[in-house]
């Protein structure tokens, strides 16, 4: 079977010395992906896929407004989107000064949020905070803060990441999809393709226990909605694929294609959701269009 890595280069670490709010990280990440891209060429032939930093978005708000991830800051989010993005450019003139073919692929999530009905003065509230998933992407392709660096040439490829939590009523929780208020992902899948008209894929999609077949198929039949609408979807990236420790604890998360190894370095594959995965590809993957060089 044919496998195309796409290499992720920044994904919410770097070194303790660096202060990820200076101009010295900026030149350092940038010097240390020139250098990656040496190794990578002289290893393959294959045009290479980069993610310059994934999921600027979820990082400026997890690491710098609520303190929940590296650099644990708060109200210094749109400090660390811009740091991000100047990063990200920088990134992508390194790699391109060492291959000029390599494909750029942009990920975040995307999210729906809508005002309670009985409470139409969060109206404007909701839809800011909606829009405000774009910021990243825009500034990236200059249309927002231009003087950043940004050009529409460094949006290649979107990858956008979806998962059950993704849409919520304001200030509220995350609704189900089978909430008469939830949006079909198909035209949030049209939507992002309507204001960048770029190439795009699932990068990321998963939940967790007896719900992960179905999750996967909703995804995925959304997504094959949305393909034969005219929107070029690549591929669904199934994530993760082994269960794995929580985030905010150890608890053992059931949310994988296979769980943890056992004594012999086996693991134990979740049949429900292997079905699933080969019925999809079997629906998907005819109309699927590579992206190639």
């Amino acid at each position: 079977m044919k496998m195309q890595v796409i290499w992720d280069l920044f994904h919410y670490g770097w070194p303790d010395d660096i202060d990820i709010f200076s101009t010295e990280f900026v030149s350092r990440f940038a010097k240390m992906v020139r250098a990656f891209m040496q190794v990578l060429i002289a290893e393959t032939d294959q045009i290479p896929f980069v993610t310059p930093v994934n999921e600027i978005s979820f990082i400026a708000w997890a690491g710098g407004d609520v303190a929940y991830i590296n650099p644990f800051a708060k109200g210094r989010g749109d400090e660390l989107k811009i740091q991000l993005i100047k990063a990200a450019i920088a990134a992508i003139e390194a790699v391109w000064e060492v291959e000029p073919r390599t494909r750029i692929v942009q990920i975040d999530p995307v999210i729906n949020i809508i005002a309670d009905p009985d409470k139409p003065e969060d109206k404007d509230a909701a839809e800011g905070y909606r829009l405000s998933q774009y910021q990243a992407w825009d500034m990236l392709a200059g249309r927002f803060r231009p003087e950043l660096g940004g050009q529409e040439k460094y949006l290649d490829i979107i990858g956008v990441n979806y998962y059950d939590r993704n849409q919520w009523i304001h200030n509220e929780d995350p609704m189900k999809y089978t909430d008469p208020l939830y949006r079909p992902f198909r035209e949030m899948l049209q939507e992002v393709f309507d204001r960048y008209q770029q190439p795009l894929f699932i990068a990321e999609t998963g939940t967790e226990d007896d719900l992960r077949p179905v999750w996967f198929n909703y995804v995925c039949s959304e997504v094959l909605a949305a393909i034969k609408a005219g929107v070029p979807v690549g591929g669904v990236c199934l994530y993760p694929i082994v269960n794995h420790p929580g985030w905010d604890d150890d608890r053992h998360c059931y949310n994988g294609l296979w769980d943890y190894c056992d004594d012999k370095g086996d693991r134990e594959i979740y049949q429900p959701l292997a079905d699933e995965l080969q019925f999809q590809r079997q629906q998907i993957e005819p109309l699927l269009k590579p992206q190639d060089g």
